[in-house]
């Protein structure tokens, strides 16, 4: 069978089952308190295993003239149904070697009652054991497509223990608890169903009679303490003996009720009149009442209290992964057929489709016309430049739930024009086959004529943001599309939200139309330049970012302000002293490197807003030189040159060196670099960083410029310096 098939069972048998196993498993777990419960106080003498009938039975006759019934309950305690010298009527726990009461038989309480009638039959009688006894072997049934279900995650019954990959509480809950009460789930299951059968009638069982002692036609008086059956049983054998009724009638005989037979014995010489034996039936029926009940022993009455509680938790969780795999967070703005670029993900639990939405919502923030599927929805796409596969692995190296038919479809769809693709694959290094169904699309897309690689495939250990935002950078850079490169966006557990006030904003002019807004945290909490915020102008969960300096505590941004644009026009609509919620986001791959010898800043327009905080922190001095990139020469360039003179002045910065690419002479960031080429390629080779912060299409101009330099100067691609982390980067 397929793996979907395991777990629609799986999903289906809990689906029908789900509200008679939250009824058995909450009586279940006031049934085992009570089996623990009633061993407190304890009458179980220490010494049971050792005393046998011989012992005791004369010793009781003596205390106790007339003796109905003497019985061992399953906690081992001994009861005794009899009246006393004073003609009273005895019914009590005693001990069974002196006679002495220890305590009164208490009965169970209405509340237990109820529940056991519950537990048993719903109030319905024998349709409602019926009805229990079936819920009992969906249970066995549920039981054992789990354990299927976990042998394939793990891939195989040697790893069934091994390490579980935390993808979120519940998941990981369900797994590990399930390995952890498998066996006590299994016992009660296997035991309700046994026990239904048995009261259905579906067991035989008939009791076998064993071949007795001839009688005597004169028996020959013997001391109740010299019978031979009385001093081979032990008195723990013994479940109940019913006395005779009147002493010394050859026809009255003592019943000795044992765990798999009964005796009668002839009362006046000890000789067995007979004995019939129990089946099997009858003796797994008490076994498996013992083990369905826990009632002799406290440990395992423990286990199953725990096992009850852990059914409800098996449900809850059981129905977050569901919800979790089934709700829809794919939200598309276009339709497929007009997409430029296509989003598919594979997933098992929804992890990988956060990273895929990510993606996904940034595209449509940059203006790009993304839509977002499953990959078992995979379809013909007209307009399609781009094609971007986000894919999980599941045990094997099968295909995750929702992508089960996606080799196939690819197969049976080919698309009319030539599209470019890129594969990203999640998994667990934990685990042989890593990826694996990642590794397979990758190939699959290969032969394709109309797929075009983009990218070589990019995979994901442990959902690491680090490791995922290798790709973004990698694909950002490849196709100039603006994409967030701090990993704290590409965590699921996100930092709260933050209220932040507005305490200066500067307005845009006829030739200017980047403005400075600084906000200030109401709470306290560490942050650096280089790190994103984190906005929401249309007041739901899509986000806006912008990388921001940080001055004296509060967070500055640079923005410019676009016509209709969402996310300035938010921003810029602000007044001082208005409030905003948003989040900071960590993102230490761009924070101001402290223990480099020299550092180079490259920026064009708004990425010159971290590189003003970044001055400003420089503490230690460290040698830095700006190269920004404007289109004009106008009032903000002449604040930034204020603040180059007085950052110098400061000995934090060393100069400020600005190109406009408007006006009578025309000029770019490149031609700053080639004039100051020496000093680039000397920085490099001394272990120096070059930060960059702006446009995508700034950052890959630069980056081509500074290889042809690095290999005619430095005999090193700039590959190489990247390497040991000496260029930094965050462009959009």
């Amino acid at each position: 069978m397929t793996l979907s098939i395991w777990r629609f069972a799986h999903l289906a048998l809990a689906f029908v089952s789900t509200l008679f196993l939250v009824i058995l498993s909450v009586t279940g777990v006031i049934l085992a308190y009570d089996a623990v419960n009633e061993k407190m106080p304890a009458y179980r003498i220490k010494d049971i295993n050792s005393v046998n009938l011989a012992e005791c039975i004369p010793a009781l006759s003596k205390i106790y003239p007339e003796i109905i019934e003497l019985s061992v309950d399953h906690n081992q305690f001994v009861t005794i149904d009899a009246t006393n010298e004073e003609g009273d009527h005895i019914k009590a726990y005693i001990d069974p070697r002196d006679g002495r009461v220890l305590g009164q038989i208490v009965p169970k309480s209405d509340f237990i009652q109820w529940n056991i009638s519950l537990h048993r039959s719903l109030f319905l009688k024998e349709t409602g054991r019926i009805v229990v006894g079936i819920v009992s072997f969906l249970l066995l049934l549920i039981a054992i497509s789990g354990v299927i279900l976990i042998v394939k995650r793990q891939q195989g019954v040697r790893h069934f223990f091994a390490k579980i990959n935390r993808d979120f509480f519940s998941q990981y809950f369900h797994v590990v608890s399930g390995r952890l009460f498998l066996v006590p789930i299994l016992i009660i299951a296997l035991t309700g169903t046994y026990l239904f059968m048995v009261r259905i009638g579906v067991m035989n069982q008939d009791e076998v009679e064993l071949p007795g002692v001839v009688q005597p036609a004169e028996p020959v008086a013997l001391e109740k303490n010299k019978f031979p059956v009385f001093r081979q049983t032990k008195l723990a054998d013994v479940e109940k003996i019913e006395f005779p009724l009147f002493e010394g009638d050859p026809e009255e005989f003592y019943i000795l009720k044992l765990r798999d037979k009964t005796i009668r014995v002839n009362q006046i010489d000890g000789t067995i009149a007979g004995q019939t034996s129990y089946n099997d039936t009858v003796i797994f029926e008490k076994l498996s009442l013992d083990l369905h009940t826990g009632r002799t022993n406290i440990l395992w009455a423990i286990v199953l209290g725990f096992s009850s509680l852990n059914i409800l938790a098996f449900i809850y969780t059981g129905f977050v992964m569901t919800l979790k795999r089934t709700r829809t967070k794919i939200r598309n703005k276009f339709k497929a057929e007009s997409a430029e670029i296509v989003v598919l993900a594979g997933t098992e639990n929804g992890s990988t489709l956060f990273f895929a939405n990510q993606i996904h919502q940034q595209l449509l923030a940059d203006g790009k016309r993304s839509f977002i599927s499953e990959m078992n929805q995979y379809k013909a796409y007209p307009q399609a430049q781009h094609l971007i596969v986000f894919t999980s692995t599941y045990g094997l190296g099968s295909p995750p739930a929702n992508a089960t038919h996606f080799t196939d479809l690819v197969q049976k769809i080919s698309q009319q024009q030539d599209i470019s693709f890129s594969v990203v694959g999640f998994g667990s290094k934990a685990y042989a086959d890593f990826c694996e169904f990642a590794k397979d699309v990758d190939q699959l897309l290969e032969k394709q004529q109309w797929a075009k690689r983009h990218l070589n495939l990019y995979t994901v250990n442990d959902k690491s943001p680090e490791e995922f935002v290798r790709w973004v950078h990698a694909w950002s850079e490849k196709s100039l599309t603006a994409l967030a490169t701090a990993p704290a966006l590409y965590t699921t557990k996100q930092v709260g939200l933050k209220n932040l006030k507005v305490v200066e904003k500067t307005l845009v002019s006829a030739d200017n139309t980047t403005f400075k807004i600084v906000l200030a945290p109401e709470s306290p909490g560490v942050f650096q330049s280089g790190d994103l915020l984190a906005i929401y102008p249309a007041g739901d969960s899509r986000e806006r970012f912008y990388s921001i300096g940080q001055n004296n505590g509060m967070v500055q941004l640079m923005v410019k302000l676009y016509e209709n644009g969402l996310g300035s026009g938010y921003l810029y609509n602000l007044e001082v002293n208005s409030k905003l919620k948003a989040r900071i986001m960590h993102n230490p791959g761009f924070h101001f490197p402290q223990k480099a010898g020299s550092v180079i800043m490259i920026a064009n327009g708004t990425g010159i807003a971290p590189f003003l905080g970044m001055v400003m922190n420089n503490h230690a001095n460290i040698p830095v030189r700006m190269y920004a990139g404007f289109r004009y020469d106008n009032e903000l360039t002449e604040q930034y040159r204020q603040f180059a003179s007085f950052e110098i002045g400061q000995k934090r910065l060393e100069s400020l060196n600005i190109a406009h690419s408007r006006g009578a002479e025309p000029q770019y960031v490149m031609d700053l670099i080639r004039t100051d080429a020496e000093y680039f390629t000397d920085l490099l080779r001394n272990r120096g960083v070059i930060m960059i912060c702006g446009s995508l299409r700034m950052q890959k101009d630069v980056e081509l410029l500074l290889d042809e330099l690095c290999l005619s100067k430095n005999n090193q691609s700039l590959s190489f310096y990247k390497s040991r982390n000496q260029l930094m980067t965050d462009c959009y």
